[in-house]
């Protein structure tokens, strides 16, 4: 398991990071730019010591001379930090006076009439150079003067560079550090608000969290915690609603279940005990029927949640199939049970199993309320309109009373049969679910009830999507 990163750390690095960088090559920079002008400048030193040791050197009959005074030597070479040293050579004649454990350098032919400098050692020290080369007045050959010291002044200054330029910058990174973690701190702090508003929270209460103090940046988290919650509190009183419900319509069968078991109990014969285990077993296929139907509501409230459960279903093969299933209660009531539709495919996308629901609850209604010995009808038309037709010769639903069936638990006052009014509001919201839209008119026949789910989407779309 991945441990989790701090927003805080992350948020510091972001910024630290990146400005220590920057601070480290500023400095590293403007050491070395000091460095190179220190350079030039004692360079500068080391080339006049030579030209000025140069300018001792004479010609007199084709014999070079170096005369320099023990005194002079002293001076040039007194130094309170560094030790000089300087070698005079005639390049014909070899060495002339100096030290003569000066390295002398090797200089390239096109740099030979300008000061050579280079880096060498002496006696295990690192040394600086600088070589040039003269021709005295009346002498054809060539002197080379090279003079060089220790690197000690150079060391300390960069010392004195590198602590100039590097203390400043550390305790610029220390201040704005410190800056930037007090301000991470309180860029945070709405966070931390929100995490404890949200902690203290109770698990039924569902209301938004207020989103005034947050800044715009969380405001669009606050925003999607904001709809789960609406999202969630509709779940829960749809469930709760359910359960409600639920428990209202399964209590009277089951007190008359309860009723009709202590009649049979009560009873001394069988005969006696026959009408009570006739209303056992009716009170019985009601409760079996409410949970069918219950189960289906439960059903398709799961799947709103999630439509990826939608597939490709060919919608003639399963009315034929729904139709073949219900032909036994038609005979059974002696009634005519009518199919229309085309002979190919129609698909929409959709949940098989809650379109079989539907159709056999718009079946089970049509021939509970049919007349004994009358016909239903059901119609299947294609694209580019789908629409599945059901029509009963039942006595029909009146215009003031087709916004109530669909409502959960209303019956018509004085409907026969022992309905409990689930049927049309399981086909409302199975119809709902895939965007078709259930409309109740006059059937086709003399009298009865037409009910028309037209659905919107068309098979061609819904292959193309998936």
């Amino acid at each position: 398991m991945n441990k989790p990163h701090s927003l805080r750390t992350q948020l510091l690095l972001r910024l630290t990071l990146p400005l220590a960088f920057v601070v480290m090559l500023d400095a590293a920079v403007s050491y070395f730019v000091a460095l190179h002008y220190a350079d030039m400048a004692y360079d500068r030193w080391l080339l006049d010591s030579a030209r000025s040791l140069a300018q001792q050197v004479k010609g007199q009959k084709d014999k070079i001379t170096f005369d320099l005074p023990p005194i002079a030597v002293e001076m040039f070479r007194w130094d309170d930090m560094d030790k000089t040293f300087f070698k005079v050579e005639s390049l014909g004649g070899g060495f002339m006076a100096g030290d003569k454990a000066l390295p002398s350098p090797s200089i390239p032919p096109e740099e030979r009439d300008l000061p050579y400098f280079s880096d060498g050692e002496i006696g295990g020290k690192p040394i600086r150079i600088v070589s040039v080369l003269t021709v005295p007045t009346a002498a054809s050959e060539e002197v080379l003067v090279s003079v060089a010291e220790t690197l000690n002044k150079r060391r300390g200054m960069m010392s004195e560079i590198l602590l100039a330029v590097v203390l400043p910058q550390i305790l610029l990174v220390l201040v704005t550090g410190i800056h930037i973690w007090t301000g991470v701190n309180r860029g945070l702090h709405p966070l931390r608000n929100l995490a404890r508003i949200i902690a203290g929270r109770s698990a039924r209460d569902l209301d938004p969290i207020p989103d005034t103090d947050v800044p715009l940046e969380v405001r669009s988290l606050t925003h999607t915690i904001n709809e789960l919650l609406q999202r969630l509190a509709a779940s829960m009183a749809t469930q709760r609603r359910f359960i409600e419900n639920a428990a209202h319509q399964l209590r009277t069968p089951l007190a008359g279940l309860k009723i009709q078991a202590e009649r049979a109990l009560r009873a001394q014969d069988p005969e006696t005990m026959r009408p009570a285990l006739i209303h056992i077993k009716n009170s019985a296929d009601r409760v079996a029927h409410l949970s069918t139907q219950l189960l289906v509501l439960a059903r398709s409230e799961a799947v709103m949640q999630d439509r990826r459960e939608f597939t490709p279903v060919d919608l003639c093969a399963l009315v034929r199939e729904c139709c073949m299933d219900w032909v036994p209660k038609a005979l059974e009531r002696n009634m005519e049970l009518e199919l229309r539709a085309p002979d190919e495919a129609i698909f929409i996308a959709g949940n098989a199993l809650l379109l079989r629901e539907l159709l056999n609850n718009l079946l089970d209604n049509a021939l509970r309320y049919g007349k004994s010995g009358g016909q239903v009808a059901v119609k299947l038309d294609g694209p580019p309109r789908t629409a599945l037709i059901v029509d009963d010769d039942g006595p029909g639903i009146q215009p003031t009373e087709a916004g109530k069936v669909i409502e959960r638990f209303y019956r018509i006052p004085g409907s026969p049969g022992d309905g409990c009014g689930l049927g049309l509001a399981i086909v409302k919201e199975i119809a709902d679910l895939h965007g078709a839209r259930l409309h109740i008119s006059h059937s086709c026949f003399d009298s009865g009830t037409r009910i028309e789910i037209a659905f919107g989407r068309q098979p061609e779309e819904d292959q193309g999507r998936r």
